[in-house]
């Protein structure tokens, strides 16, 4: 099955449902969108057909606490999806859709999880125990980070991103050249011309990035546009189960010649997705990177 194309893929999906066919809510010849529970629309996937994966897994968070945003206090509250049901429960859920990622992953195929330390550890850990190859844990240094209240505490100015391969025995992709040489502005840390380091300066999604609405854990299209350019080829067909707002779909329709498959609860984020794309659709080709 490691050769499908997105067309194949997405007719094999909708006569693999367990419950019910499944049928996306928005279809173009490079972005698929569900409106789906992403463990109900994994199961449908066979084997061995994705070449990337991010997610962003709920990091449970949700426990009635504040935080400062644009200068007032609010509530760090989600929603429901992102409360915690305990430590078991809460690494039951995580390994089960690591578990079916690792399914669906071609040999060579690589996952990006990104998480604070409230969920990042528990994703750590499954990783090794399914017997994935680690790659890199790279640091998301956000320049611009909210301002602890409390001042208990350091403030919390990062996110981990753990990148790994499906198969300890292949051989990844990763453009290279294009991460060295490319030009990555918004980070102050990365030298021109030198290898790129784990640890990335990004700020925040800048409110251009929101204008059609927001997500509560959204991230930039920065940090998503480097993501994609550096572990996938023309061609690799990228799923993200936690589509949220729909950047990583966002970040692989800018750097061109890339598949899409996005899933979420929520269809107001589905609707908020689809509107990022048609408008980026209108402008097609301002930001293709030909890599």
């Amino acid at each position: 099955m490691n050769n499908l194309g997105l067309e194949d893929l997405v007719r094999y999906i909708s006569k693999n449902g367990i419950k019910q066919n499944i049928e996306p809510v928005f279809k173009t010849d490079d972005f698929v969108l569900y409106n789906n529970d992403s463990l109900e629309l994994i199961s449908s996937f066979p084997d061995n057909c994705i070449d990337m994966i991010f997610a962003d897994p709920p990091y449970m968070l949700s426990n009635g606490g504040f935080t400062c945003q644009n200068g007032r206090m609010v509530s760090v509250d989600k929603g429901e999806w992102d409360k915690s049901n305990g430590f078991e429960v809460d690494l039951d859920f995580h390994e089960t859709w690591i578990k079916e990622c690792k399914r669906i992953l071609k040999p060579e195929g690589t996952i990006w999880i990104s998480g604070t330390y409230h969920s990042i550890y528990k994703c750590g850990f499954l990783l090794q125990k399914l017997n994935f190859h680690i790659l890199n844990d790279i640091i998301w240094f956000k320049p611009n980070a909210s301002p602890n209240l409390s001042c208990r505490f350091f403030t919390a100015s990062h996110e981990t991103i753990l990148w790994a391969r499906k198969d300890k025995k292949a051989k990844h992709y990763f453009n290279y050249d294009a991460i060295k040489n490319g030009s990555f502005p918004e980070d102050i840390m990365k030298k021109p011309r030198l290898q790129m380091r784990s640890v990335w300066s990004i700020p925040t999604p800048t409110p251009k990035e929101k204008k059609f609405g927001k997500h509560p854990t959204q991230k930039p299209l920065a940090l998503l546009k480097r993501i994609v350019l550096a572990s996938t080829k023309p061609g690799d067909i990228i799923f993200d189960p936690f589509n949220g707002s729909g950047t990583t779909g966002i970040a692989a329709t800018m750097i061109g010649n890339r598949k899409y498959i996005g899933c979420d609860l929520d269809k107001n984020y589905i609707n908020l997705t689809i509107k990022r794309y048609e408008e980026l659709k209108t402008n097609k080709g301002l930001f293709n990177y030909d890599n």
